[in-house]
């Protein structure tokens, strides 16, 4: 599924620019998660864990974060972030985000972050993660807004507006959503997802 979309993971380095800690604040993404300890998430696009890292410590204790990702670089820069106190709260799968082999409902809340505009089949993803959610559980969405100029991120072409990931989630039976700027270049979509398809 690798296309012209796909981050590089040879331009890692960007992920780590301070300068991200200001225009896109995990803590306002965490705290809109509402992630409480002794969740189990799925970060799904993880990367080198800009979110993966924070939602870890908001679970805790007792919570975990799959850690999911294509690009075993991504995982790699992401492994050697771990201290002992985080290794056992993350735990790393390297798989495609229609098919990230979790069990099902097994999660209560599924993260994507600055991944949907690459994906090619959105509904796909969504029902993957529908399976691997727990009955009323929470899909986050979080990606690139399309009507602000692309100093950061992926070019305007390649984003997508909010409403995308409103409509597919409606589509699938999301109740509650809700649709929010965060940061100053992303957008955040949350819904509560019905009962897992059997």
């Amino acid at each position: 599924m690798a296309h012209e979309r796909r981050f590089n993971a040879a331009m890692a380095g960007k992920l780590e620019n301070p300068e991200r800690l200001q225009w896109l604040p995990p803590a306002e993404v965490v705290t809109a998660l509402s992630v409480k300890p002794g969740e189990v998430i799925a970060n799904i696009g993880a990367g080198t864990g800009y979110f993966a890292l924070p939602i870890a410590r908001a679970a805790s204790p007792g919570g975990k974060v799959y850690a999911v990702d294509a690009q075993a670089e991504m995982l790699s820069l992401l492994q050697a972030k771990l201290s002992n106190g985080s290794a056992d709260k993350i735990e790393l799968i390297r798989a495609e985000a229609d098919a990230t082999g979790l069990p099902g409902a097994s999660c209560d809340l599924v993260f994507m972050a600055n991944v949907w505009h690459e994906f090619d089949d959105r509904v796909a993803v969504v029902k993957e993660a529908q399976r691997i959610l727990r009955a009323g559980g929470r899909i986050g969405i979080l990606d690139w807004r399309p009507d602000v100029e692309p100093e950061y991120g992926p070019p305007l072409e390649h984003r997508l507006a909010p409403g995308d990931a409103v409509e597919v989630l409606r589509a699938s039976g999301a109740a509650q959503i809700s649709s929010r700027d965060v940061g100053k270049y992303s957008w955040l979509v949350i819904g509560t997802m019905p009962r897992n398809p059997v």
